[in-house]
């Protein structure tokens, strides 16, 4: 087997898996729905095509037992049920095993016991025909259904599924259709649903209005649908009318994809109808007026005809413009080259900041504008490289679903999951390293959280709770939220857990904010018994920890009874972010710019006025302030007059001060060496033009830090 396809196989396998899992999902809710029925079934058609080409015959054969069964549901032979979703599922997590690991004993004996018990789901279907039947849609079936024949007949079936074709109907009904019970409407919008469509209601064979009979059909219908289905599926639409109609179906054309689509013009799709002939339509073009009204001038046509002609001519011109460049538009790349991409681009940006300090000492004019050129082109490059890092959030909290249910299942709750902002960007990076929390967090809130129905019934609220994910831009970050509807923190019960675990003092006073926040302190909890799922607090600590890694804030706001809220504020990226470089003795350092209102200068009489506190004057305003030289131990005299850098954070404004502000400088992130992970305040380094080392300064730690330091004082 080659290995490259193989790899290839592996990440297709595994995006198809995940839309198959959110399509069962959604099947749950809408399990009547063919258009979700179709994406399952396509999911798996192609993880079996896909799996026998690269050799992975057990992942295929497995496939097609699955496409077996849904090719029943797709026919409405069975339905949809939990018994079929749950096997499913199921299936989807076993054949992520077998990708990482093929030769596993225990994935083999699982798969044969799902296969198994996908026949005994059969058979129960097919003994239980007296419930069945009461079904509208399995009022048609027959009753001695041949389960080898609908296994035999699922290849012709799938055929054309992924060959896009279009096709002309015409559908003309008789007149008196109206009076067997026939309702030609639900047979168009069945045909909406199998692609793109479009239906004109042609109405040339209706009598005048004294003559008018409302009890016949006098309205014919013309439809342009593109789509992946068969003939034979099309046909199908109308088995139950093809004796009471006229039906003709036409290809106009098949495509690989959309792009491949015709151009033709009117007077073409007329011929090809038979409406008109050659000569007719070349006899017409020679009077120079528009086609459709000269073939109708001159009784060749009538306007309906014309009409359905130029919405055809529109439909194929609207998918190609829509569809066109699809099959050319991403490429699949690998995550280490993109990483590595990055890097070097990282590296230009130090190579540019030499550069520009180059031109710019040597005062040579053509040196400068050559480094300008360059600095504008890095920095076009920089964000184009890091804007292919970026990825929707709506992937991690589309994989939320399935946790969501499962756990709502063990727990005997009911629960609704809603979201906002999944188009909203963050580095994939940022990504990778969210999902743990978020796990964690969704866990806790359906655990500890949302009550059971019971309980919400007999506290007024509905039987389901709601937990709703979303997310949206704040400046340089993003803001993640995580709500539910639940029974909300006791804050009396975390206030008395915190004293007794020596957390804070009997008589000590904090918010309502504070208070929350200690609930991320290591093993701190309230729960009154231990589960399966972490209690709302244990672990917590592991979350903040992670957050943290990532140059994040939490936030914690509830209300007893109504629900909590966590907000998490993200960085977009963790590679390169615009800072403002400070010195301080001789060292450099970075504070994020994202964090940065803006900068004062500090004078001795300054800290007169202050009466030896460390308070500046800002306006109407009074801003404590941390000396930068006394917190990072710097020996040697401060300048006579220093410098404030204002920041803004979750805990307000405060001043940094340090000895002189450079100006604004766009940096590279430098993880720190194992012997400097743990110091405090420092998040990274970068290097500067001139090949020193300045260091990244973590402007939350460094404030919370010296919250927590007062407190103790206080205490």
């Amino acid at each position: 087997m080659n290995d490259s396809l193989m790899e290839v196989f592996k990440v297709e396998a595994t995006e198809l898996l995940s839309e198959l899992e959110s399509a069962l999902l959604e099947l749950e809710t809408a399990s009547g729905d063919k258009a979700v029925i179709g994406r399952v079934f396509r999911c798996l058609h192609t993880i079996k095509g896909s799996g026998a080409m690269v050799g992975c015959n057990e992942i295929s054969a497995f496939a097609h037992e699955l496409e077996n069964m849904f090719e029943l549901v797709r026919q409405g032979t069975i339905p949809v049920c939990k018994m079929l979703t749950d096997l499913t599922l199921s299936s989807v997590d076993l054949i992520h095993t077998m990708l990482d690991d093929p030769d596993s004993q225990t994935a083999q004996k699982q798969v044969k016991e799902i296969i198994s018990a996908l026949g005994r789901l059969g058979s129960l279907i097919e003994s239980r025909e007296h419930s069945v039947r009461t079904e509208a849609v399995f009022e048609t079936q027959s009753p001695e259904t041949d389960w080898a024949k609908e296994v035999t007949n699922v290849s012709a079936l799938v055929d054309n599924s992924g060959k896009l074709a279009t096709f002309r109907i015409f559908f003309c009904p008789n007149s008196d259709i109206f009076n067997r019970g026939m309702n030609p409407v639900p047979l168009l919008n069945e045909l909406r649903q199998l692609g793109e469509c479009e239906v004109l209601a042609c109405v040339d064979a209706l009598p005048d209005l004294y003559e008018l009979n409302p009890e016949e059909c006098h309205t014919y219908w013309s439809v342009i649908l593109t789509t992946t289905a068969s003939i034979d599926s099309i046909r199908d639409v109308f088995i139950f009318v093809e004796d009471d109609c006229v039906l003709k179906i036409d290809v106009i054309g098949e495509h690989s994809s959309a792009g491949d689509l015709p151009s033709k013009k009117l007077g073409e799709i007329l011929v090809e109808e038979g409406e008109v002939t050659r000569e007719q339509l070349a006899e017409v073009l020679g009077k120079q007026k528009r086609i459709g009204e000269m073939l109708v001038e001159e009784g060749l046509v009538s306007p309906s005809k014309v009409q359905a002609a130029l919405m055809e001519q529109q439909h194929l011109k609207e998918l190609r413009e829509k569809h066109g460049d699809r099959s050319a538009a991403s490429v699949r790349v690998p995550a280490a080259k993109l990483d590595s991409l990055v890097d070097l681009v990282g590296e230009l940006v130090t190579v540019r900041a030499g550069l520009n300090q180059l031109a710019f000492s040597k005062k040579i004019p053509e040196l400068r504008s050559l480094a300008e050129h360059v600095d504008r082109l890095t920095a076009e490059l920089r964000d184009n490289t890091m804007s292919l890092r970026m990825l929707p959030i709506g992937v991690t909290f589309s994989k939320f679903n399935r946790l969501i249910r499962d756990l709502s299942t063990d727990l005997g709750k009911e629960v609704i999951l809603t979201t906002e902002g999944a188009e909203v960007e963050l580095d994939k990076t940022v990504i990778e390293r969210l999902h743990d929390p978020l796990v964690h967090m969704i866990r806790n809130s359906i655990d500890h959280g949302i009550e059971t129905p019971e309980a919400r019934i007999a506290s007024g609220k509905s039987r389901q709770g709601a937990l709703h994910l979303s997310a949206e831009h704040s400046g340089a970050h993003v803001l993640i939220t995580i709500a539910d509807d639940g029974a909300g923190l006791d804050k009396d019960a975390i206030r008395a857990r915190a004293i007794e675990k020596g957390l804070m003092s009997q008589n000590s006073e904090q918010s309502e904010k504070e208070i929350f926040s200690l609930i991320f302190a290591p093993g701190f909890s309230t729960a009154q018994k231990v589960t399966s799922v972490s209690g709302r607090g244990v672990g917590m600590d592991v979350v903040k920890r992670s957050i943290d890694s990532l140059g994040g804030s939490i936030e914690i706001s509830s209300e007893e009874g109504s629900g909590t809220t966590i907000t998490l504020k993200l960085p977009l990226t963790l590679a390169i972010i615009d800072g403002l470089l400070v010195k301080i003795g001789d060292a450099h350092y970075v504070l994020p710019l994202s964090f940065v209102e803006e900068c004062i200068e500090l004078t001795g009489g300054d800290a007169g006025k202050a009466h030896g506190r460390k308070l500046v004057f800002l306006r109407k305003s009074i801003v404590p302030y941390i000396r930068l030289r006394d917190r990072f131990s710097i020996s040697g005299e401060a300048p006579t007059a220093e410098q404030v850098v204002i920041v803004e954070t979750v805990d307000g404004k405060i001043g940094f001060v340090v000895d002189k502000v450079i100006g604004q400088h766009q940096t590279v992130i430098k993880n720190l060496g194992k012997i400097y992970r743990n110091v405090t305040g420092i998040s990274g380094a970068t290097i500067l033009g001139d090949g020193t080392i300045a260091l990244i300064v973590d402007v939350p730690k460094i404030v919370k830090s010296s919250v927590l330091e007062e407190i103790s004082q206080a205490v």
